[in-house]
């Protein structure tokens, strides 16, 4: 994943993440998860021209009923702009059990 944008619109952040054959994917930023000083990205696939593969990856890899989501580290570039990359395995880890202490949390709420 090479070209990350990502675009505010009516406070909905939607992201762009490009794979290395320049194939575009679209996702909206459903919430950020605080470990340590870093942020991450719960991004969910946003699928308007679904096909019938039923999500609209064009794939024919059976994964109708599953959602597409990813997690994604936000750095900053030399540019000053947010980046959205692919977090380590250890890293993923540490959000993951973050996102289920939060998940948790909220339902003692």
């Amino acid at each position: 994943m090479s070209d990350k944008e990502k675009d505010m619109q009516d406070e909905d952040v939607m992201v762009v993440m490009t794979d290395e054959e320049g194939n575009e994917y679209y996702y909206q930023e459903e919430m950020i998860i605080p470990v340590g000083d870093q942020k991450y990205a719960l991004l969910v696939g946003i699928h308007e021209d679904e096909d019938d593969h039923g999500h609209g990856c064009g794939c024919g890899c059976g994964c109708e009923d599953d959602e597409d989501v990813l997690i994604a580290k936000i750095v900053v570039n030399d540019e000053g702009e947010e980046e959205y990359i692919e977090p380590t395995d250890e890293e993923f880890e540490a959000v993951q059990k973050a996102y289920d202490a939060l998940v948790e949390e909220s339902e003692k709420e």
